[in-house]
């Protein structure tokens, strides 16, 4: 595909993480930049509070000792169900102090979901943000023997169950056990070695129940290395958490990698306020999945909307900043004419643009987890947004190949990570090698066995394919391609990425496997649906009455039009249905990283999809 030397890269990366694990990463940034800001976030009375990577390393002793006075040691898993904030990356640290093994569970997780990742890794403590998380917990306590004690971090009284603790008698017996013992950590933490646990990634489960990819330190600080070397992370990168740390794209960039890099992390503990505290933050580095990036955009334009004296002119600003890119992506750079107005645009709009988004000190945008529109991603760049694509999954750590400054390439997802070696097979299979490939299934042997081969290569189960610059494209899951009755094969992919960028769209699912044409249900977006409605004059309080308004109906059936101009006939989505429902992950029709469960949704929508299908003669 190119000209790399791929042994030469993997030996300068292998050199670099050589022996090193997540507690040496803690104990370089606190030795070597301890007075630095390491975490930032609100109280509940909204003043600003910090810490310091030297604090960081001190109360990642304390917890760590005390989850020791719970009878935590080496290969215990400890498991974690909380939002994003600092106690949430301190315990996670704490953990791994101890020998231990942290696992994020997600807080949208159903009882029998947190009973079954408990039961298989037998999780012997678990630490819980607040009573609604302990709920979940206790509703299926009887099922997990393993488990001894709860850990609470928010109390809002002193009664508590004999078997649950406070956030802070944890850190009480911690700080009693290290005045006791002041090596205790020090002791533990030194036992971990490059090949042991630094986490589970439970997957989504799509498909069945979820697998727990065994995630190692040296996948961690391999993978970090790579990153930084590749994409040019900045020294001590300033970043914003907002995504949960069950999701590796999260955890990777906004655990993993600051605390590689000695960075700051601003802490965001609903998705609702990320704008408000990307203002405070003003990242060099923003991770977001295509979702977050289309609710920006949707933001944007809205505002444009409520200003009629500004918006023809950026329009035709944003327009023009459309021809600039295209002309760097092709090769075919726009007239100098052209590149001289998006400089001019550049500083008198686009600037505060990013300003009013605090986005001005952006170095690295990143959009992962799920395929994004190309249309937006040129849409960002327009406005000086440097957004890049990463794909890969959690099997491999997180990153496989990327697009770059020196390679925009919009429309692939790049070429591979530095020291990673990338392949599609006869089938068009992706397959995988380097040091981001994790250790395969928790306990499962045969699905590690089916997708793990023993020659280093993961088999991810995406179809793919090459354009002549080496950039790879996805086409689709292997699982998921659809065969008409006609024999056709179709990856949905493509289709529903054009459809779901509609800030209508909530989310997608093709549907046509033995069929004689696709079909397509789309579920409206619960906060987007009413705010367009009640902009367009329709009541936004009636969800049902959302679903069947006409306006909505052909604003869906518009972008339905416009996204199958992009694919072949024989690929057209031919009946589109929106379903009654919000699809959340609480309601299983996604997952909590927002994929969609397609035998749930077939399941589910079984009658509707008939109706698609009623007037087909019969033979068809």
């Amino acid at each position: 595909m190119s000209n790399r030397d791929l042994q030469s890269e993997r030996r300068q990366v292998d050199q670099a993480v050589d022996g090193l694990t997540l507690v040496d990463l803690l104990n370089r940034a606190a030795d070597d930049h301890g007075e630095r800001s390491a975490a930032r976030w609100q109280s509940a009375g909204g003043e600003w509070q910090s810490l310091t990577w030297d604090q960081m390393r001190q109360m990642t002793h304390q917890i760590a000792a005390g989850l020791q006075t719970l009878g935590v040691g080496a290969g215990d898993f400890v498991g974690i169900t909380a939002g994003v904030r600092p106690e949430h990356a301190l315990a996670d640290l704490g953990i791994v102090h101890t020998a231990a093994v942290p696992i994020t569970f997600y807080e949208t997780l159903a009882p029998p979901q947190i009973a079954y990742i408990a039961k298989q890794t037998g999780v012997k403590v678990a630490i819980v943000e607040n009573e609604q998380a302990l709920e979940g917990w206790q509703a299926v306590r009887s099922q997990l023997p393993r488990l001894e004690r709860i850990v609470l971090m928010d109390t809002a009284h002193d009664g508590l169950p004999d078997d649950v603790i406070s956030w802070e008698t944890l850190l009480e017996q911690g700080r009693d056990h290290l005045e006791s013992d002041p090596e205790t950590v020090t002791r533990a933490a030194g036992a971990v070695t490059p090949s042991h646990l630094a986490t589970l990634i439970y997957t989504s489960g799509t498909t069945g129940d979820p697998k727990g990819v065994m995630v190692t330190h040296r996948n961690v600080v391999w993978t970090a290395e790579s990153v930084s070397r590749t994409m040019n992370m900045p020294s001590h990168v300033r970043t914003l958490a907002y995504l949960p740390f069950a999701h590796i794209a999260a955890r990777a960039g906004t655990h993993y990698a600051p605390i590689y890099t000695a960075g700051e992390v601003y802490y965001c503990p609903d998705l609702t306020q990320v704008a408000d505290y990307a203002r405070a933050c003003r990242p060099q580095a923003f991770l977001g999945v295509p979702r977050v990036w289309e609710k920006f955009q949707a933001r944007l334009l809205e505002a444009l909307e409520a200003d009629p004296k500004r918006r023809d002119l950026v329009h035709k600003a944003i327009a023009n900043g459309r021809v600039v890119v295209e002309g760097r992506v092709s090769g075919k750079h726009a007239s100098l004419g052209k590149r001289l107005k998006h400089a001019l645009f550049d500083r008198i709009i686009f600037s505060k643009i990013r300003s009013r988004l605090g986005m001005e000190e952006l170095e690295l945008a990143v959009t992962a987890a799920a395929p994004i529109s190309r249309d937006l991603l040129v849409f960002f760049h327009a406005l000086g947004i440097p957004l890049y694509e990463i794909y890969g999954m959690s099997e491999n750590t997180g990153p496989a190949t990327c697009t770059t400054a020196g390679n925009l390439a919009l429309g692939t997802v790049g070429k591979p990570f530095m020291g990673v070696e990338v392949e599609t097979i006869d089938d068009g299979e992706i397959r995988i090698r380097g040091g981001v490939v994790t250790d395969g299934y928790y306990r499962l042997p045969q699905a590690t066995a089916s997708t793990f081969a023993e020659d280093g290569w993961l088999y991810s189960g995406d179809l793919g394919e090459w354009d002549e610059q080496g950039n790879l494209k996805i086409v689709g899951r292997k699982k998921e391609i659809i065969i008409t009755s006609s024999g056709k094969n179709v990856a949905p992919a493509s289709l529903e990425t054009a459809v779901s960028s509609h800030p209508l769209v909530g989310g997608v699912c093709m549907v046509g496997d033995n069929r004689p044409y696709l079909t397509m249900l789309v579920s409206l977006d619960p906060q987007e649906a009413p705010r367009w409605a009640e902009q367009n004059g329709i009541r936004g309080d009636d969800w049902e009455a959302l679903t069947n308004n006409a306006a909505i109906v052909a604003e869906i059936q518009s972008a339905m039009e416009g996204a199958n101009k992009m694919v072949a006939r024989a690929e057209q989505v031919k009946k589109t249905a929106i379903v009654p429902d919000a699809w959340l992950p609480d309601t299983g029709e996604i997952t909590p990283s927002m994929k969609v469960k397609r035998h749930v949704v077939l399941n589910k929508y079984a009658g509707v999809i008939s109706e698609l299908y009623e007037d087909t003669p019969t033979g068809a």
